[in-house]
Order: structure tokens, then sequence, then C-alpha cells
């Protein structure tokens, strides 16, 4: 494209352009949408993303088959975006000029890194050298140009206005300089240093001591590599944690940095929990005598949480008695995180209740537990339909916070403890009452590691086990010994002050032992 006037572009014709789009066709689905900006082209529906892919690159090269070359009467299709041609680098602000342009017209074609749309395009030779990335598929024949009377040609087809005499013999012709067609100019390349991370924490290049920095580099690699293996390894991440801790308390003492420190306590914390973990589930590292008791919730935290759990129940349950504090328990475990939660009628019919349905009116009624229809749909639904019901005082509200710390992973691991615990098949062979489930539910939590009543094998004080459990002194007896015939407990004593004894070996994978 010769050097052109914004006068002569009024003679000139628009450049061709096409856009080929691919887009999500649905939310969730992984099938795509291809569109073309050429009103005639219909969008067209791919399966996946590869395909989509294809079929654009195939949709954009039709395109280019069928257009019949670049024209050299045609000026840039990029002007109207300020393309890097037309606008200078010191002035973005400016309109484009349009005597920016230079060189034969071509026919360029360039896409999006992320493989999202491609676009072809007639403009001038500079602007498709100094847009990045982009390639030149063909390049148009310069226009003849009419033979003046002194002998020259004007270089865009136009009488010239300079004189002959001007016409000097070094100079490169004008139709000469239109041939010439500038390289393309390459993308721009990414930055080749990356920068270095550990736990969303960039580490300094100038850092100081360089073994700092590298075991800070060596480490997040680690914590990367530890996410991707398909199986955990509670030995090595303890490792791993302990490591970080002692980086980041150097990290801290080179740096000042308080917030450093105290990451590398949580990671102290998180290295002695993991690590507590592993011994719990292997054995390995620890004194006590036998197997180590592989329990179904595996760590301290867990146990805190099905403890803190009881004492909410204990201090809002909204109707008296052991029946109705079972039941608060168990459907505040099915709602503890957002305040709502699914039920079917077995849930109801296996905690032994004396009037299941009854109950559960009188908690819809004092408007403690909500239910969309009848206390009868309830016990009538089924797994495959169960009853959606809501707790309002344990729904979030952004100015009370909630009263429980864990998260939505741990809540179905913690109800299903429970009701492991309440259904266990001796208590339903016995067909045990709902205080007697409640008791076994409250013992489990207040064990030592070896299954021994209280933190130390001491026994449980009856003041506190009798308010937990919603009965009175005189019925603990009847209540233990209960549970010994369902194996529950053994070595049972009751006492003026404590209930002494020990779990039995078989239900030591349901307890959570005291620190």
């Amino acid at each position: 494209m010769a050097q052109t006037t914004s006068g002569e572009l009024d003679e000139r014709v628009l450049g061709r352009r096409w856009t080929v789009r691919l887009d999500a066709a649905d939310r969730g689905s992984a099938a795509v949408r291809i569109s073309c900006s050429r009103p005639s082209c219909i969008a067209q529906r791919l399966p996946s993303a590869a395909a989509g892919r294809a079929a654009a690159a195939a949709h954009l090269q039709a395109h280019l088959r069928a257009a019949s070359g670049p024209r050299a009467e045609a000026y840039c299709a990029c002007k109207a975006e300020d393309c890097h041609a037309h606008a200078r680098p010191d002035r973005r602000g400016e309109r484009p000029e349009p005597w920016r342009c230079g060189g034969a017209v071509v026919l360029a074609v360039l896409s999006d890194r992320a493989g999202r749309w491609w676009r072809a395009m007639e403009c001038c030779s500079r602007c498709a050298s100094a847009t990045p990335g982009a390639k030149i598929v063909s390049t148009a024949a310069p226009a003849p140009a009419p033979v003046l009377s002194s002998g020259t040609r004007a270089a865009d087809g136009r009488p010239s206005t300079m004189p002959a005499s001007a016409q000097f013999s070094h100079s490169p012709s004008p139709a000469a300089d239109a041939q010439r067609v500038p390289a393309t100019r390459p993308a721009p390349a990414r930055s080749r240093h990356r920068q270095k991370k550990i736990a969303q924490r960039v580490i300094p290049y100038n850092l100081r001591p360089v073994e700092l920095r590298d075991e800070l580099i060596e480490l997040g690699d680690l914590f990367r590599a530890y996410q991707q293996r398909p199986e955990p390894d509670l030995a090595l991440l303890a490792d791993l944690h302990a490591r970080k801790a002692r980086a980041f308390a150097t990290w801290a003492d080179a740096t000042g940095d308080t917030r450093l420190r105290l990451d590398g306590q949580r990671a102290e914390q998180a290295a002695t929990a993991a690590r507590l973990q592993h011994q719990q589930r292997t054995g390995e590292g620890t004194d006590a005598d036998g197997p180590v008791v592989p329990r179904l919730l595996t760590g301290p935290a867990h146990w805190e949480h099905a403890r803190s759990v009881l004492d909410h129940a204990t201090a809002n349950s909204p109707l008296p008695g052991p029946e109705a504090r079972l039941l608060v328990v168990m459907l505040t475990l099915r709602t503890a995180h957002t305040g709502v939660g699914n039920l079917v009628g077995q849930d109801l019919t296996g905690l032994g209740l004396t009037d299941p349905e009854h109950l559960t009116e009188q908690l819809a009624e004092c408007g403690w537990l909500s239910i969309p229809g009848t206390v009868g749909d309830l016990l009538a639904s089924r797994p495959e339909n169960p009853t959606p019901i809501a707790v309002p005082s344990l729904t979030p509200r952004p100015d009370t916070p909630s009263p429980f710390t864990f998260g939505k992973k741990l809540r179905p691991k913690l109800s299903g403890w429970a009701q492991r615990v309440v259904t266990d098949k001796k208590l339903r062979k016995l067909k045990a009452s709902a205080n007697t489930r409640l008791l076994a539910l409250t013992l489990a939590t207040r064990t030592s590691a070896d299954g021994q009543l209280g933190p130390s094998g001491e026994g449980i004080t009856l003041e506190p086990l009798t308010s937990w459990c919603a009965v009175d002194p005189v019925e603990l007896r009847d209540l233990a010994n209960q549970l010994t015939t369902a194996d529950w407990l053994t070595d049972a004593a009751v006492t003026d002050t404590h209930l002494t004894g020990r779990l039995t070996e078989r239900v030591l994978p349901l307890t959570c032992p005291l620190p």
C-alpha cells in the first residue's frame, strides 16, 4: 500500500475482515459455540473445545480459500482499532493517522493465544508487521501506475505533482518500495524469570542468605508435588510442615515480618497434627502396646468439633428430656454448616424415640425446626425423595457468627459418626431407648485413648454427665447396665461422684479421646 493521505481514503475500499470466535455453549458443559462475523455464517455447536478449535480454524481457512486475495486498492481494516502502526507510541490518545500506512496490501491472519478467536484481515504490510503474532498469507500485486508525460509513473495511479527534475537516480522507485513486505513482528516473549512462591507468598529474588531462598523454593515445589499425589502420606506432610516452620522462622528473623513468624507457628501446629494422625493410623512412634485403633474420626480437631456439637445441644435444646436432646443433636449435625439439610423417616424412627412424630411436631411448633410439609410426610419420606429441613438458629447471618468452626466437608463426617453410634447393631438388637443411645454418644467423647472413661481413666464426674444426657443420677445406673449388656461398657461402676469403667474394644473406633 503506497503512502496515502486522508482525502485519498475516500477513493479506496475498506479492507475485509473475518473473525471466528469460540465461546462456551452452556454453563457447566464442555460444549462450545463457534460464531463468525460474516452475517451469512450460521453458528455451530461442537461437543468439546478441541473439536471447536479444529472447526474454527477450518472455517477461517474456507473463507481464505473463497476470497480473491488482497486487493491493491483496499486500505487497512485495522485502522478503526488504533493499531500500532496508525497511532504513535508516545501519543496513544490521538486519532489514528491514515498516512502512517505503507507497503503492499496483504492478507494477514492472527489468533488469540488462548485459542478463543481467529481473525483474517486486509491491511498494509506495515500494519501487519506491527501487529504481534500476525502472519502474512498473501500479498497483493502493485497496481500499475499511469505513465506521465515526463515518462514517470505516479506511485498511487494519480498524476504526480512532483517535477521530473526531483526524481533522483539513486532514490528507489515507489513501485519497488511497494513490493517490499516487512517481516512479521514476532509475538512478545514471556518473561523468562517466573516468580517463585510458597504458600501464596512471593519469594524475593534478592532474599539473603541464598541458602534460605533455595530452601523456600524447594519447599514450594515439594508442597505442589505433594498436592498431586494420588494418596496422602502424613509422615511426609509432617516433615514438610516442620521444614516450613523452620524456614519461615528464619525468614521472619531476616526481614522482621511478624506475619511470617505467625505462618511459621501455624506450620509447626500443622506438622504436629499430621504427625499425630500418622501415629494414630499406623502406630509408628507411639508407646502404646498393641495395635492402634483406626478411628472413624481421625484427629484431635475432629474430636473437639464432636464435643462442641454436644455442648451446643446441651445449652440450646428448646425442649427438656433426653429424647429431645438426642433429636436436637442429630438434627444439628444435619444442618450445622448452612442451617439446612435433608432428612428421611428412617433417620427419626431409628433413634429409639417413644413418639418421634409428636416430638418433631413440638420442635416445629416452637420454631426451632422448619419443615415444608407435615411431620407425617417427613416420616414417610424415603432416601430417594428426602425432605428438606431447616434450623433457623443455625442459618448464617452477617451479624451473628456461626456456633461451629468446622467446614462443609467435615459436617457429613460428624453426622455419619453420630449415626453409627446411635444405630449400633447391638443397641438396635437390644431395642435400647433414646436415653441409652444418648449416653453411649456422650461416653464416646469422654474417654482416654485406650477407652477408659475420663481423660486419665479416673471416670466422669456425675454432675456434668447428667447435664449432657439430661437424666437423673438415679437413672444413670440402669443406663450403664444397658450399655454393659449391649457390649459397650465393661467394669462399669456408678459412685456418688463418678461413673467409671471402660468402653469395649468393639466400639473403640467410634471414640473421640480427650486430650
